[in-house]
C-alpha cells in the first residue's frame, strides 16, 4: 500500500463532529472524483473512478446513509500495474436531482455549481470535514523520507480557490499550480502538511510525519557537524603546511638556533606535529599557550623571517 493510500484509509475511519459534516465530505469527494451526466429534465447520473478502496468504501457508505441511493460497484483489475480500479455509478434515480441540490454539487436552474457551497462548510468542523473529503477524492503525499510534498488535483479555477480559502482558515497557505487543464493545490512545508493532516484528522500520520522530521533534522545536523569539522582540518592542514614552509625559510635565512626561545618552541613542535591545529599545538609548549598566543608567535616569526630577507637582498 502506497503513503498516500495509508492516509486515506486513516482519513476513511475519521467520523464527523458535527451531522453536516458527512454532507460536506460526501460533496467533496464527489465533486472532486465524480462525473456528473445529464439527459434533460433533471435526470441526472454520477460515476466516480478510484483507485482507493478506502475512498470507495467511504463514498458508498455516506451515500446510503445520508440518501439511500442506489450505488452499484465495479472493481477492475489491472494486470500491468497489478492494481484495482473502483468504479461507483449512481444511476438516474427520482431524489438524485434534490441530492446533488443539497450537496451543493447542482444550483436548482443554473446547473453545476462552480465553487465551494458555501452552506456546508460554515462550521470549522465541516470545513475540515471538506477538505478531508477533497484530498481523499484527489489528493497525493509523498514519503515523508523522500522529497516531501502534498497535492491536491482539481478541476476549475474558483473551486481550487474557494478550498485554498478554506485551508487557509485551517491555518494552512497553500499554492496554486496550473496542470494540463486542470489545478494542483500543493504544500511543500512539513509544518503545514503536518497542520493540514492534523487539521483533517489524520493525527496517527501527522505523529509519523513528525518523528521522520526529526530523523532528518537529526541527520542533517550531523552533515553540518561534519562537513564543518571537515572544514576545519582542510583550513588547519593548510595552515600547517605554510607554517612549515615558514620554519624552513626561517632555518635559511636567521637559523633556528638563532630564534628567540618561544619561537624556536613553536618551529620544533610544529616540525613534530605537523597534522594537529595550533591550539592544539599550544597545549604541548611548556608553559602551556593559548591559540591566540600561538598564533602571535607565527606572525612574529613571519616579520622576523621578511625581515632577514629584506637584510640579505641589500
Amino acid at each position: 500500500m502506497s503513503f498516500t493510500a495509508q492516509v486515506k484509509d486513516e482519513l476513511s475511519r475519521v467520523e464527523g463532529e458535527c451531522p453536516y459534516c458527512a454532507y460536506a465530505q460526501l460533496s467533496a469527494i464527489t465533486r472532486v472524483c465524480g462525473t456528473l451526466s445529464f439527459r434533460g429534465s433533471g435526470r441526472y447520473s454520477i460515476r466516480v473512478a478510484t483507485e482507493t478502496g478506502a475512498v470507495a468504501r467511504t463514498m458508498i457508505k455516506l451515500t446510503h446513509e445520508l440518501f439511500e441511493l442506489e450505488t452499484p460497484l465495479t472493481v477492475r483489475h489491472s494486470n500491468l500495474h497489478k492494481t484495482r480500479n473502483y468504479l461507483i455509478e449512481i444511476p438516474e434515480q427520482d431524489e438524485l436531482e434534490n441530492d446533488l441540490v443539497w450537496l451543493g454539487i447542482l444550483e436548482r436552474g443554473h446547473g453545476l455549481t462552480p465553487g465551494v457551497p458555501a452552506r456546508l462548510v460554515e462550521r470549522d468542523c465541516c470545513k475540515r470535514a471538506y477538505v478531508r473529503g477533497a484530498f481523499m477524492a484527489g489528493g497525493f503525499i509523498a514519503d515523508p523520507r523522500g522529497d516531501f510534498h502534498l497535492e491536491i488535483a482539481v478541476t476549475g479555477e474558483e473551486f481550487a480557490r474557494q478550498l485554498m480559502g478554506i485551508m487557509a482558515d485551517l491555518g494552512v497557505e497553500a499554492r496554486l499550480n496550473r496542470r494540463r487543464g486542470s489545478y494542483a493545490i500543493y504544500l511543500k512545508s512539513f509544518d503545514e502538511i503536518e497542520t493540514l493532516l492534523r487539521a483533517m484528522g489524520a493525527t496517527r500520520t501527522a505523529q509519523a510525519i513528525n518523528n521522520v522530521r526529526r530523523v532528518k533534522s537529526l541527520k542533517n545536523d550531523v552533515n553540518r557537524r561534519v562537513n564543518a569539522e571537515i572544514a576545519n582540518q582542510a583550513r588547519s592542514t593548510g595552515a600547517a603546511a605554510e607554517q612549515l614552509e615558514l620554519i624552513a625559510r626561517a632555518e635559511r635565512t636567521i637559523g633556528l638556533r638563532a630564534l628567540p626561545p618561544a619561537l624556536r618552541e613553536f618551529c620544533l613542535l610544529r616540525r613534530e606535529n605537523p597534522e594537529v591545529s595550533l591550539a592544539a599545538l599550544g597545549k604541548r609548549c611548556n608553559p602551556v599557550s593559548s591559540k591566540s598566543a600561538m598564533y602571535h608567535r607565527v606572525l612574529r616569526l613571519q616579520r622576523l623571517v621578511e625581515e632577514a630577507a629584506s637584510t640579505n637582498d641589500q
